[in-house]
């Protein structure tokens, strides 16, 4: 009788749950389009064409410091220039497209307004598994890989490439009827054609075949595996109006006239400025660092000299920043993975390294997200 009392009240064992699987950036790639303008030449026949509207000295190439813009070709859409880069990623870490369990098109640009642009990418790069859109301006990019993260911490996807197709190139007005419109037009006259990838992995997968015998050995030390540590996000939506592209929607259904950028640069910047560093000092406390734990910044660039204004914001060195915009011009979302690959390629950016990236985007919206590569 006591055994059988002792049985029936004996404490069950406690299965421990499975840790939550992580996310990890496993690979990143770009595709810049190999038509390259020089922004002082393109702004001289911008003039010619515009004598009344447009000042006859290069103002945009000065006052900016972009140098060069990529442009796509005319047969090209924003799905090539995303699949170009995917391809890229995909070859890199030793995979095809049906590894994958979920495409994100995460960009400003899109080939249409139906369907979403990444049924278009996941055909032509041959992937069956399900998809989806996302887009915010210039924060596309780092809103997919939150997205790819957030699904990738539930289980229900391990692999997930988040492709992106900018080409704001398409919505940039050459003709213009007057000053206040070419005041508008401006700042897309930075604006520059590119694709990316990036690959995002859940940790419980084994590492990409390009990984080295040293690189496995140094992660097995280290206490501090790769992954995205944390991420913090803002908007400040009351000023939706100071960067638009206005036609293609309901707003503006079929008004050509709606249908380049309509930016207005001085409103822009303050917007940002008001919304101040506090997502990435929330994102760093969030993963428990502080900048000297930070081996490189990636952040939008939009001007070489607002880089200045954005790292005294932050208090965090230039020199740990990587100047993109003066040779690639402005690629929207695609700029983060452009930094990012440059950086590696460089190699301010190595294996173990933590990396903050660091988003800003009309509408006007902020995001920062930290990352041990």
């Amino acid at each position: 009788m006591t055994q059988e009392l002792t049985a029936a009240v004996a404490p069950t064992a406690v299965v421990p749950e499975p840790p939550q699987p992580v996310a990890r950036l496993a690979g990143v790639a770009v595709h810049l389009p190999g038509d390259v303008r020089e922004v002082a030449g393109a702004e001289r026949e911008l003039h010619r064409r515009n004598p009344g509207a447009v000042p006859r000295a290069p103002m945009v190439a000065r006052l900016t410091g972009v140098r060069r813009i990529h442009v796509a070709a005319d047969d090209e859409q924003a799905s090539d220039l995303a699949v170009a880069a995917s391809r890229k990623a995909l070859l890199d870490a030793g995979l095809t497209a049906s590894d994958l369990d979920l495409l994100i098109f995460a960009s400003a640009s899109q080939d249409m307004v139906e369907p979403a642009t990444s049924h278009i990418v996941a055909a032509k790069l041959g992937a069956t598994c399900p998809v989806m859109d996302v887009k915010n301006a210039c924060n596309s990019v780092l809103n997919g890989i939150e997205v790819a993260d957030a699904l990738i911490g539930t289980g229900r996807y391990r692999r997930v490439l988040v492709a992106c197709g900018e080409m704001p190139s398409r919505a940039v007005r050459h003709d213009i009827p007057d000053r206040e419109t070419y005041a508008l037009s401006v700042p897309g006259y930075t604006m520059s054609d590119a694709g990316a990838a990036v690959l995002v992995e859940s940790t419980a997968l084994p590492a990409a075949d390009d990984v080295s015998a040293l690189d496995a050995e140094l992660a097995t030390l280290t206490a501090a595996p790769s992954g995205i540590l944390s991420s913090a996000f803002s908007a400040a939506s009351r000023h939706w109006d100071v960067g638009m592209l206005p036609g293609g929607g309901t707003a503006h259904p079929r008004d050509v006239e709606r249908s380049y950028f309509e930016i207005d640069g001085t409103r822009l910047r303050e917007a940002f400025d008001e919304l101040g560093p506090d997502v990435a000092l929330e994102a760093l406390a969030k993963a428990g660092l502080t900048w000297d734990d930070v081996a490189f910044v990636a952040v939008h660039q939009v001007a070489v000299a607002y880089l200045d204004d954005v790292a005294a914001s932050l208090g965090v060195p230039r020199e740990r920043m990587l100047v993109t915009v003066a040779d690639h011009g402005n690629v929207a979302s695609a700029t983060l993975p452009l930094q990012l690959c440059l950086a590696r390629e460089s190699g301010r950016v190595r294996r173990g390294d933590v990396v903050l990236l660091f988003g800003l985007a009309g509408g006007v919206s902020m995001g920062a997200m930290v990352v041990r590569w």
